[in-house]
């Protein structure tokens, strides 16, 4: 497993350098969801400190032990956030990557004031306008992130997407980060397991990677 994780960084390393991007540039975020912490400790014991969650109820059950014993974890919420788990994402994350409606944008104001806490932000858009996907429709993105800095007083820090998994990524990364430039937003998070070099050579800042660390999930 700490193999697949050397080789991922070898990779993100490679893709820096085809871009004429400089070393360590990228944020590689291991994505944990399913895995328990036996599978989670040889991975910190390598070094690696940012780690991504679909749930906030899975979260909840391991990371609160892991970040006590490891205080220095980054821990990102990439999985679609209900509005009643709003307070306990904002406590145990760092980062939220998939605010996508006011409602949510509201509920994580209200608890960042109510906690005191700064987390990073990031706006999920569904670029494929899938139905079943969740994420703000590109041509809506503008005016939520408007929505979200001033009606909401966020501070959004970048966008986020998921491809759809039937087409090719690069114009999906390329349209987020086209969106990105336009709002004046620095951070990308784009690219997982199978694409994240192609999303590195489109600008991302964040890549999401399970599998080729983990192992392919049960």
């Amino acid at each position: 497993m700490t193999s697949g994780l050397d080789i991922v960084r070898s990779r993100i390393a490679a893709a820096e350098g085809d871009a004429a991007r400089p070393p360590g540039s990228v944020r590689l975020i291991a994505v944990s969801k399913t895995f328990d912490a036996d599978t989670i400790f040889p991975v910190i014991n390598a070094g690696q400190r940012v780690f991504g969650e679909n749930r906030v109820q899975e979260a909840q059950g391991k990371w609160p032990a892991l970040k006590d014993r490891t205080p220095d974890i980054d821990l990102h919420l990439i999985g679609p956030l209900q509005s009643n788990k709003a307070g306990a994402a904002v406590a145990l994350f760092d980062a939220i990557h998939t605010v996508d409606r006011d409602k949510i944008a509201r509920a994580i104001a209200k608890e960042i004031e109510r906690q005191g806490r700064r987390l990073r932000l990031l706006v999920q858009v569904n670029t494929g306008a899938e139905a079943q996907k969740a994420g703000v429709l590109p041509q809506e993105a503008d005016a939520f992130v408007a929505r979200c800095q001033s009606t909401h007083g966020l501070t959004i820090d970048g966008l986020m997407c998921i491809p759809p998994f039937d087409e090719p990524a690069a114009p999906h990364f390329a349209l987020l980060a086209k969106i990105a430039k336009r709002t004046g937003l620095r951070s990308l998070s784009m690219g997982m397991s199978a694409d994240f070099e192609t999303a590195i050579a489109l600008g991302a800042t964040d890549v999401r990677v399970g599998s080729a660390i983990f192992g392919v999930r049960g």
